[in-house]
């Protein structure tokens, strides 16, 4: 890798020794006892009215597997061999050829040279091949590197330097975002979605691939294996990978390249934590349970609240590559989910759905976690009635792995609250301007929290860790309150984060893009409330001259340069300069003041990608 290259998320060298700044904050030291400061005698449960509301069966203390990850799937294909774990159209697998697979494919990245430590992107939809990437790199010693679908092929390439990715597993399509650079990966695993697609599909499928790839073989640039040829291989044996738990494992993106991205990094402490935290929250019965999993698998929610509790638990996944409420309800209807993980507009899209179509049977959902966003109460009101469910909202951020609160399923969760903080996790209000006391019941402030489940820190950057994590509460940025009984609830955000269909959108990333269109002097970017994606992104353009704007243009400069769900869907212009205090900075309150609810798209999303739904952060 090229040292002289300026990198968008911290300055990495060729394959950088890492723990240094893990270890300036004492995560890598033989006596780390972190996640365990709730056994030191310091808690106070007159402090933590939640739990006198924990449902029966919820412990507030959970003892918790001292594993990494990739011995989740090998105790679950061991107690559960024949037990199907994953469905995707036509195909499933048992945990006996999930792990199997799994086992071959950590062989190969062994046989090829990755190294313990070395980082593994993963950048696929959700399909049985996301889950054989992510256990065989955590089986080889590797740290999976989440690359969304979603992303921009530059996006791609940032974070990939970033984080020195060796090895890339992506579908043949997608490759063209991977191999965008001047330096692709060292290896290319491929795969392809066309054998288990119907003709229809498989022909736009071929249609794509040609657009993307055109008549090259996809990776040229550099070495391919395919990984359906892997998983046919005979099995070659490697040597066993141990190491410390609370070493990096899952390493996710928080923000573009412009600006000043960062990247999450969770341990395998972590991750197994929240599943373990999550598994007791649902108290579903090991070895029986379905989960409807069309979260994306790139995000920590869809990680940890689909997967990681599913393969804990022996869950049966029941997966989509991605949201349609057509294809949603079919599946319920036929292989009887009975969890669900969602976010808001997913409801609200299936209430439409079944408001055409009521023919499907919707009753083998009990439970229903929602997340990313607030959850209307009519919207929630609308699916319990025609499902029967118990719908809970919660609350996380991917720093948490991601969740902190969740409403309990015992039928006393209350309407617009986030819940209870989960077993081992502690929250308290303070004041932001303040000396960190905490705030009593009923004063707003900001939501800070702690437990295992808090990331190690943000990948290479020691300065952007310290300032969220101060004597190990995580500053979530989020004001909130909580009531007498423990229930806490969002009031606003501190930052400027907007939230759309559960998607986190960074208005200085879009900033600097549309900065970059000709003619714009200058942009702020904002929220506005919308009531099927919580809010849609909107764009206040000061511009040289509004009568040579053309909107058409602007918009096909967006669609190059952002991903779906960053482009705005209001394009404001005028040749009047925005709102702005004494020191130039703009007012952004101002502007969100003057936007409404009611204001329409000027672009609206084309009709095929309108419900496609997935988390980036929540």
């Amino acid at each position: 890798m090229d040292t002289n290259v300026k990198l968008q998320i911290g300055e990495l060298p060729p394959r950088p020794d890492v723990t240094h700044w893990l270890r300036s904050l004492h995560y890598l030291s033989a006596d780390r006892n972190h996640g365990k400061w709730w056994r030191d005698g310091a808690r106070v449960p007159s402090l933590k009215p939640w739990l006198k509301h924990y449902p029966d069966g919820v412990p507030a203390e959970l003892s918790y597997p001292r594993q990494r990850l990739g011995w989740l799937l090998k105790q679950a294909s061991e107690r559960y061999p024949d037990r199907v774990a994953c469905h995707y159209y036509h195909q499933q697998l048992t945990f006996t050829e999930l792990f199997t697979r799994a086992r071959k494919l950590a062989a190969v990245f062994v046989r090829e040279g990755l190294q313990p430590g070395d980082r593994v992107g993963i950048l696929l939809p959700n399909l049985p091949e996301s889950l054989t990437a992510h256990f065989a790199t955590w089986l080889a010693g590797g740290v999976v590197v989440s690359l969304s679908p979603l992303m921009v092929a530059e996006e791609v390439v940032s974070m990939m330097r970033a984080t020195d990715c060796r090895f890339v597993v992506t579908l043949d399509i997608l490759s063209p975002l991977v191999c965008h650079g001047d330096q692709p990966p060292e290896l290319l695993i491929l795969n392809s979605m066309a054998g288990r697609l119907s003709q229809i599909e498989k022909l736009g499928y071929a249609w794509m691939r040609f657009q993307k790839v055109g008549f090259r073989s996809p990776g040229s640039q550099t070495r391919v294996l395919w990984l359906e040829q892997i998983v046919k291989e005979e099995f070659l044996d490697y040597p066993s990978v141990t190491g410390n738990i609370h070493a990096p494992a899952f390493v996710l993106p928080t923000g573009g390249t412009t600006g000043a991205p960062k990247a999450v990094t969770l341990s395998h402490h972590n991750l197994m934590c929240q599943a373990w935290q999550l598994s007791h929250w649902s108290r579903g019965h090991h070895g029986e349970e379905k989960i409807l999993a069309v979260l994306p698998f790139f995000h920590s929610y869809g990680l940890s609240a689909s997967v990681m509790t599913a393969i804990a638990t022996g869950g049966t996944l029941v997966m989509h590559h991605r949201f349609q409420p057509e294809t949603v309800i079919q599946l319920i209807d036929t292989h009887r989910p009975s969890m669900m993980l969602a976010v808001p507009a997913m409801l609200s899209a299936l209430n439409k759905e079944m408001k055409k179509n009521d023919k499907f049977d919707l009753t083998s959902i009990k439970v229903i976690m929602s997340g990313g966003a607030a959850l209307p109460e009519t919207v929630a009101k609308e699916f319990q009635e025609r499902s029967g469910a118990v719908i809970v909202e919660g609350y996380g951020l991917s720093e948490a792995s991601p969740t902190t609160h969740a409403g309990p399923l015992d039928g006393t969760a209350k309407p617009g609250s986030i819940g209870l903080p989960l077993p081992d996790t502690d929250a308290k209000i303070v004041d932001p301007d303040g000396d960190g006391e905490p705030l009593g019941p009923g004063e707003v402030g900001e939501l800070c929290v702690r437990g295992p489940q808090v990331m190690l820190g943000y990948w290479n950057n020691p300065e952007a860790t310290a300032s969220v994590i101060r004597d190990e509460w995580l500053h979530t940025g989020d004001m909130a309150t909580y009531d007498e009984d423990g229930f806490f609830r969002i009031v606003d955000r501190i930052k400027d984060l907007i939230i759309t269909s559960g998607f986190n959108v960074y208005p200085g990333d879009v900033e600097e893009v549309l900065r970059g269109y000709p003619g714009v002097k200058d942009v702020a970017v904002i929220g506005v409330p919308d009531e099927e994606r919580g809010e849609i992104v909107k764009a206040v353009l000061f511009v040289e001259s509004k009568k040579d704007f053309s909107k058409s243009e602007f918009e096909a400069f967006t669609k190059e340069k952002l991903a779906a769900h960053k482009r705005p869907r209001i394009i404001e212009a005028s040749e009047n300069d925005l709102p702005r205090n004494f020191l130039g900075k703009v007012l952004r309150r101002e502007l969100r003041e003057g936007a409404t609810a009611t204001k329409q798209p000027s672009a609206a999303p084309p009709a095929e990608q309108e419900h496609e739904i997935t988390v980036q952060d929540t």
